[in-house]
C-alpha cells in the first residue's frame, strides 16, 4: 500500500478499491485494486490524463460514488458500505466540495450561496448569516456579501465556492480542477488560499488537477494512469 510519508495519522484509507462502469454490454474498468492512505492535515494532488479515473477516485473519496469492491474508510467510517441516507448525511457533515465551474446559484448573493449547506442543519437565520460572513471574510470577500455571481470575477466566484465548502467546518475538502477555469493570476491566488486553509486551519485537501504547476502547491502528487496509481512524489514538507 502506498501511503503518506509523514508518519501521521491516516484520515483516509483505501483498501483494494475497484470501480467499473457499463457502456452498453461492455464493462469498462476505471480503477483496479487501488490501495493508499492520506494523512489528516495533508494536501494531496491527483494527476493523470483525461479518462484516467482521477475524478472517479475523488468522487469515491467524497462519498458521491460507490466502489464495486474494496473498503474506503474516512475518519474511521467505512463509507463504501453505508446506506444511501446515511451516506448523504455523512457527506453533509464531513465533506466540502470545490468544483471547476463554481456551481453557484446565479440568483443568490455570495452570502446566500455560502449559507446553502447550513439550510440542512436547522440553524437560526442569524447564526447562518454570521457563519457565512465569517467564511467570506476568511477568503477575502467581506466587501462582496451582497453581490451575485455575475457581479464577481471568476477568481471571486471560486472564493465564494471555497467559503461555501468551509461553512460546515468539514473534515475533508475535495477540489476537482479548482483552477481550470481561471486565468494565471486568479489561479495563483486560489492555490495560495488552499495552502492557507491547509497550513493554518489544518484542513485535509484532495485536489484533482491536470496542471503540474497547480499540483506543486500540494504536499505530494500521485499520478493515475489506466486505473493504477504511481509512486507518491513528495513536493514540499508539511508544517508541523
Amino acid at each position: 500500500m502506498s501511503g503518506p510519508a509523514s508518519g501521521g495519522v491516516p484520515l483516509i484509507v483505501l483498501d483494494r478499491l475497484t470501480k467499473t462502469y457499463r457502456r452498453g454490454q461492455q464493462v469498462v474498468p476505471v480503477l483496479e485494486s487501488i490501495s493508499f492512505a492520506i494523512d489528516a492535515g495533508e494536501f494531496l494532488a491527483l494527476m493523470g490524463p483525461s479518462g484516467s479515473g482521477k475524478s472517479t477516485l475523488l468522487n469515491l473519496i467524497a462519498g458521491i460514488d460507490r466502489p464495486d469492491s474494496g473498503h474506503l474508510t474516512v475518519a474511521g467510517q467505512d463509507i463504501a458500505h453505508l446506506p444511501e441516507a446515511e451516506l448523504a448525511a455523512w457527506r453533509a457533515d464531513h465533506v466540502g466540495f470545490i468544483f471547476q465551474f463554481y456551481n453557484l446559484m446565479p440568483v443568490l448573493t455570495a452570502l446566500e450561496n455560502v449559507e446553502l449547506p447550513l439550510l440542512l442543519k436547522k440553524l437560526p437565520k442569524a447564526e447562518r448569516r454570521e457563519r457565512a460572513e465569517l467564511a467570506l471574510t476568511m477568503v477575502g470577500l467581506a466587501d462582496r456579501l451582497d453581490h451575485t455571481p455575475n457581479e464577481l470575477s471568476g477568481g471571486q466566484q471560486q472564493r465564494v465556492a471555497i467559503a461555501r465548502a468551509l461553512i460546515t467546518d468539514p473534515t475533508l475538502i475535495v477540489a476537482d480542477e479548482p483552477t481550470g477555469d481561471l486565468d494565471r493570476e486568479s489561479a495563483t491566488d486560489i492555490l495560495h488560499l488552499l495552502q492557507r486553509l491547509n497550513d493554518e486551519l489544518g484542513k485535509t485537501i484532495v485536489m484533482v488537477t491536470h496542471d503540474q504547476r497547480a499540483a506543486e502547491s500540494a504536499h505530494a502528487i500521485m499520478h493515475l494512469e489506466k486505473g493504477e496509481l504511481s509512486t507518491r512524489q513528495e513536493i514540499r514538507p508539511r508544517k508541523v
